[in-house]
């Protein structure tokens, strides 16, 4: 099974949250993340008060993962989905909703702790690593 990897997912795995990260061990070579979720952990570890050692461990993490670009077909996933929120009288978050878009692109199941923002999208897989 692969994944496509969310934000919060990663720095929990960053934080070294024990059944995150073992789940990290398991799916080794399966797992991806979005370009939008890359870009979110660089402002996440860039931080002024961020320790050095979260970027590298933020790089050896990304050794184990592909990323995933946003593609043409992605974006126009994004759009049939946000046409289809916004007609049924639904909003998703624009990023969250690209990145479920790249996860449906590819067949990949979304690994998440913010289920909610992604419980309207059809055909989402999720999954969270960090539930009890």
């Amino acid at each position: 099974m692969s994944f496509l990897v969310d934000t919060d997912t990663c720095s929990a795995h960053l934080k070294q949250k024990g059944r995150v990260s073992n789940r990290f061990l398991q799916y080794t070579g399966g797992l991806h993340l979005s370009t939008i979720t890359l870009g979110e952990l660089y402002a996440w570890v860039l931080r002024a008060k961020a320790p050095p050692s979260r970027m590298q461990a933020m790089r050896e993490m990304l050794d184990d993962m592909s990323v995933l670009d946003v593609t043409g077909e992605v974006a126009e996933k994004y759009g049939q989905l946000q046409a289809w929120l916004l007609d049924a009288g639904t909003a998703a978050p624009g990023m969250d909703l690209m990145i479920a878009a790249t996860a449906l692109v590819h067949n990949l199941t979304l690994a998440t702790h913010n289920t909610q923002d992604y419980a309207n999208i059809p055909g989402l897989r999720l999954v969270d690593w960090l539930a009890p």
